[in-house]
């Protein structure tokens, strides 16, 4: 009897000797390490930009996560590649755009006149970009407005879509993102996009607007 009892215990465990999710993506940190540790670490680098925009779908994920995590560290090394984020950012492969929506934000705050020159790009992918996508774009935009007030006029109009097309719990997150990242009229004109969907988006989200921005809720609300 007690051999049989045993015997359940141990099959009861052998599914934790599987390799989890959590312990698979410890590889692309690996890999991240190693190239951080390295004393010319760009050409390791160049080598993951390449394949994540141009390899076989699996190693353009792998790649991907690994610049993802090479982002979270120093930012300052994927400089050289926005103009692959640039394109990822409307890529087909979702985790390439999630690296891409890391990475644009962070380059726009350590280099914003590199992602400018990417603007033409970056807006024009917008509108056909998915969640995860338009979020790093409207982060990217802020951060290029909130580097110099020269940049607002080329994004006003792509911010205004954005915060027009957003449903309640993305505008309350995009407006604490934006509207601090633009002065003078464009600021005014933002606001005014907000406050005017206020009475479109469900209260809870309205009312954490409203608080944000100062304001009461109209009594119509509903």
């Amino acid at each position: 009897m007690t051999t049989k009892k045993q015997s359940r215990e141990d099959d009861t465990e052998a599914p934790d000797a599987k390799p989890t999710k959590k312990a698979a993506s410890g590889g692309a940190s690996g890999v991240a390490q190693k190239i951080l540790a390295d004393e010319s670490p760009q050409s390791k680098i160049a080598e993951h930009g390449e394949t994540m925009m141009e390899g076989p779908r699996t190693a353009a994920t792998q790649s991907a996560r690994v610049l993802s995590e090479v982002i979270v560290e120093k930012p300052e090394l994927v400089v050289p590649l926005v103009a692959k984020f640039a394109k990822g950012i409307s890529s087909s492969n979702k985790r390439v755009v999630q690296t891409s929506s890391e990475a644009l934000p962070a380059i726009a705050r350590i280099a914003p006149a590199r992602v400018a020159r990417q603007l033409d790009v970056l807006k024009g992918s917008f509108e056909d970009a998915n969640d995860v996508g338009k979020d790093g774009l409207v982060k990217t935009f802020a951060a290029l407005c909130t580097a110099s007030v020269a940049y607002q006029k080329r994004l006003e109009p792509v911010l205004t879509l954005a915060l027009n097309g957003a449903d309640g719990k993305t505008l309350l997150a995009w407006s604490q993102i934006v509207l601090p990242a633009l002065k003078g009229e464009p600021h005014a004109r933002a606001r005014a996009v907000v406050e005017g969907r206020l009475d479109l988006i469900p209260r809870s989200y309205a009312q954490q607007i409203a608080d944000f921005l100062g304001i009461k809720l109209r009594t119509r609300y509903r």
